[in-house]
């Protein structure tokens, strides 16, 4: 039994077991930076990247966070790092402690103006951390912008639209919204023709200069309640503190009004000075409370970068010297730097290109409503449809679609009910893309589908609606923090 024991739970056996985890860590992830030293006293790190690349970095176990942010951004070559940062909570806000540790790269200040932006690789970054973010539901979208900016999504990836090679079935292999109707695909689809002309970098800086007018855009939330006892939510902006009750905006502070901001224990405290009718300056206080003293300490450090890094010019300096045995309040400040300082930074990237990978690809399904947006001839000439009368009366249709990984299964199309008021050659069209729809190589009925929606209906009402409709299914909305604000 004491042999079992020693084998078990013995040093040299937890040591051998760490190092097994850590070489089957490395060999996960695409890129592998080693470490100089002992393996004894070696850690391996897993980094997502936005990209969905993984990079496994070996660090000694006494090193710092900033040490392996340092690796990631020599790896990437990346010159303006201070808009990211690396956050150590997966999907559920839940904390990651202990091996293996897996971090993933996140845009932490999205920039007011991204026309800002030097590097064309910090652009195309932004971009990446955009499309996740309104994918995921974080960021709200209404209709029209969606469609613009998964055009330019399209543009920058796949280039100028060509007749001979694209067709509106190509914009279904992509994911842009939660809810992604098809109505909404070839609403993408004729979009995407206007753009013709312009290149990656032109198209992803257009991408940004549209997304930046979104209401929530690079607004970092945080649970509160005040002292009515209701729930609020303070927003972090570049320009200051947003208030929301429930999805309202009710009021806005700006960061030059903003005198005091401290917290202690569970209680958040903002004192903001604002001119009265008569002009004189009136200071206001407001108090709010947090689940949890370790969720507060975690917004009052959020609102003291976000203060520092758009609203100084350089961090502020940290004293030398320590006053007395007794310290109150807390030490930290912001030590990186600031927008400014990043905007005057004339550093050049050791390589003048960077590689974009294509987007994740799904199976592609024939759109039901095609007939609506596109000729009879043209459909036969985009889906290659081969139709052919059979003595039973039935028609047959194969699909031939251009050769991708996940391309569809030919489909076996039943005939159509016979409208009156269809002649004969629209019937004959309709049937092979009407009947029936592909998605993921599982066959499904369009009759059972509701009718489809107009073009000029807002997306988020359609979010609303189908929402309604399946009560209990929700996805999950990341806010990056503390371990701490899942309990919020």
């Amino acid at each position: 039994m004491l042999s079992f024991f020693r084998r078990t739970l013995g040093r040299r056996s937890m040591r051998k077991h760490a190092e097994k985890e850590r070489l089957r860590e490395a060999q996960r992830a695409a890129t592998h930076i080693p470490a100089a030293g002992d393996s004894k006293s070696i850690i391996t790190c897993r980094v997502s990247l936005l990209d969905g690349t993984d990079v496994s970095v070996d660090l000694p176990k006494k090193a710092k966070g900033q040490e392996l942010f340092d690796q990631i951004m020599y790896h990437l070559d990346l010159i303006e790092s201070d808009y990211f940062g690396l956050r150590f909570m997966d999907s559920a806000q839940v904390a990651v402690i202990g091996s293996p540790y897996c971090l993933h790269l996140r845009v932490k200040f999205y920039s007011s103006e991204p026309n800002n932006l030097r590097e064309e690789l910090t652009r195309y970054l932004f971009v990446l951390q955009l499309k996740q973010d309104i994918l995921s539901g974080k960021l709200d979208c209404p209709f029209d912008t969606a469609v613009q900016l998964a055009a330019y999504n399209l543009q920058a990836e796949l280039g100028d639209y060509d007749l001979a090679e694209h067709s509106p079935e190509l914009v279904s292999e992509f994911r842009f919204v939660p809810i992604q109707t098809e109505e909404m695909e070839l609403a993408i689809f004729e979009k995407w023709k206007e753009y013709r002309g312009q290149t990656p970098a032109q198209a992803e800086t257009n991408y940004l200069n549209k997304a930046k007018w979104l209401e929530m855009y690079g607004v970092d939330m945080h649970v509160v309640k005040a002292r009515d006892g209701n729930d609020y939510s303070l927003g972090l902006t570049p320009t200051g503190v947003l208030v929301f009750e429930g999805d309202t905006k009710i009021g806005l502070f700006f960061w030059p009004k903003i005198t005091r901001l401290d917290f202690k224990k569970s209680k958040l405290t903002l004192v903001v000075v604002e001119d009265d009718d008569q002009g004189k300056e009136q200071e206001h206080t407001f108090v709010f409370r947090l689940d949890h003293p370790k969720a507060c300490k975690h917004l009052w450090k959020c609102a003291v970068e976000h203060h520092a890094f758009f609203r100084l010019r350089g961090p502020v300096q940290k004293s030398s010297h320590r006053s007395g045995f007794i310290r109150l309040g807390s030490r930290f400040r912001y030590s990186g730097k600031t927008e400014y300082q990043t905007t005057k930074t004339n550093k050049a990237r050791r390589s003048t290109s960077f590689e974009r990978r294509p987007s994740k690809r799904y199976s592609r399904r024939t759109l039901q409503m095609k007939a609506c947006a596109t000729k009879p001839e043209e459909l036969s000439v985009h889906n290659n449809v081969l139709t052919q009368s059979n003595g039973l009366g039935m028609r047959s249709a194969l699909l031939v679609s251009p050769s991708i990984s996940s391309a569809p299964v030919p489909v076996e199309i039943e005939n159509l009910p016979q409208n009156p008021g269809t002649d004969q050659h629209d019937r004959k069209w309709l049937s092979a893309a009407s009947d029936c729809c592909q998605r993921g190589g599982n066959q499904w009925n369009t009759r059972a589908l509701p009718p489809p929606q107009t073009a000029h209906r807002n997306y988020t009402d359609f979010v609303h609606e189908h929402n309604v409709k399946n009560a209990g299914i929700r996805h999950d909305v990341h806010f990056p923090g503390h371990a701490a604000m899942t309990e919020i």
